[in-house]
């Protein structure tokens, strides 16, 4: 088993024909869940699953599992995956890597005439992205029981068309039912600049990085810009910013890979000579410690008030979503560190700062993630990059891994 390896060569001209399915100009992809594209990159896999004689089931939020089974009928499969949506302005392999990774290792192994112990399955997850409908990474969050099936089948997009309305559109509103998982692996393009400026081919993923979201109004008072005095302005804006500068202190100052970002800011009224009244913005903090991630927020309430106080503003913070770090399973983790090594690739050990269907897997199951490099770092845009030579090291990593788990059946 040692010189098995996947075909680089294919598994590139997958991922190329999958990206001209809602293909953009600057060479990313636009496949919003649950659109037109995204049945088109769907029906691609599925046929390439057919192909490929797996057995494709899908479920009630429109999680596609493609099944090759094992010699030990009844065990719970060895899964990889991650999904085939995107962003409104997406990369080419974000998401879709993970999927066709996960096929690609299946193709080696029927041409190797291979067959595992444990069944395996390759998932396509509804809805990582959240780019049209909320809540974000839904299918996996759905499978794994965070979300309640029929609160996320009523959810609707900006023209009010529901996920249940949007699965039925394109065909893909299954009935599988929900099954157990043995063990989860996922390979993804790192979204970070760590692997590329190290020079290193794999990211041992440990776990992902806690998050803490919140949607934030600060309340001032409207007035003339000429008539106003500044001591007695009420500026929801220089609050604001106040806030925005308490975030980046905070995420630069506290350990476990601490982030902070604030994302998104209306301001109102949005005239230029008018003081503003009211800010909502978006705030976010992540780390690796569910500990130093309140400690954090914590610090974050606190500059809030004394900001409310310098400002004579109102600062109303509610949060919006809640993920704890995750850890990803020890046994799962070495096996991807021990194939890096056996194969002879330059690896490290890396946090993910992003949220991935993974996150929600190992809350129900053991659950690893292999990580790639992609070119300085950027993912979410049109002219995110990875190199044929890494994402097939990859796909060997995630190959020998699942091997380990699987187990290998005797002729």
């Amino acid at each position: 088993m040692d010189s098995l390896r996947v075909n680089g060569e294919r598994l590139w001209r997958s991922l190329m024909e999958l990206a001209r399915i809602g293909a953009t100009p600057k060479g990313g992809v636009k496949r919003l869940a649950l659109t037109e594209t995204d049945r088109q990159g769907r029906d691609r896999f599925v046929a390439w699953a057919h192909e490929a004689g797996l057995e494709t089931r899908v479920d009630a939020i429109g999680n596609i599992f493609a099944v090759r089974s094992g010699t030990q009928a009844g065990e719970p499969p060895v899964v990889m995956g991650s999904h085939l949506d995107s962003q409104p302005s997406g990369g080419k392999f974000d998401g879709a890597y993970g999927v066709l990774a996960g096929l690609e290792v299946v193709r080696a192994l029927n041409d190797a005439d291979i067959r595992t112990r444990t069944p395996l399955e390759v998932a396509a997850w509804t809805n990582e992205e959240g780019s049209r409908f909320t809540p974000t990474m839904m299918g996996s969050g759905v499978f794994v029981g965070a979300h309640p099936l029929e609160q996320v089948l009523a959810q609707k997009d900006l023209d009010g068309v529901s996920v249940q309305q949007a699965l039925q559109n394109i065909g893909y509103a299954g009935t599988a039912s929900p099954h157990a998982v043995g063990a989860y692996f996922e390979a993804h393009i790192e979204q970070g600049p760590v692997l590329e400026s190290t020079r290193t081919t794999i990211g041992v993923v440990q776990g992902a990085l806690g998050q803490r979201w919140f949607d934030v109004i600060v309340t001032g008072q409207d007035s003339h810009a000429g008539p106003t005095p500044m001591e007695t302005r009420k500026d929801a804006l220089l609050a604001a910013s106040r806030l925005v500068v308490e975030v980046n202190r905070i995420a630069t100052t506290f350990p476990d890979y601490a982030r902070g970002t604030v994302g998104q800011m209306q301001v109102k009224p949005n005239s230029r000579n008018v003081v503003p009244g009211e800010v909502r913005m978006s705030t976010e903090f992540r780390s690796a410690n569910d500990a130093t991630l309140s400690s954090m927020v914590a610090e974050y309430r606190r500059a809030a008030k004394t900001i409310e106080a310098a400002c004579r503003v109102a600062v109303d913070i509610r949060e919006v979503v809640y993920f704890p770090p995750s850890h990803f399973a020890p046994e799962l983790v070495g096996s991807v560190r021990d194939a890096a090594q056996a194969l002879g690739l330059p690896h490290r050990d890396i946090v993910s700062g992003a949220g991935h269907d993974a996150v929600y897997l190992s809350r129900v199951a053991p659950t690893a993630m292999i990580f790639v490099p992609c070119e300085g770092g950027i993912s979410h845009n049109e002219i995110e990059s990875a190199t044929k030579e890494d994402l097939t090291a990859g796909c060997n990593v995630l190959l020998h891994a699942v091997l380990a788990r699987a187990g290998v059946a005797r002729q």
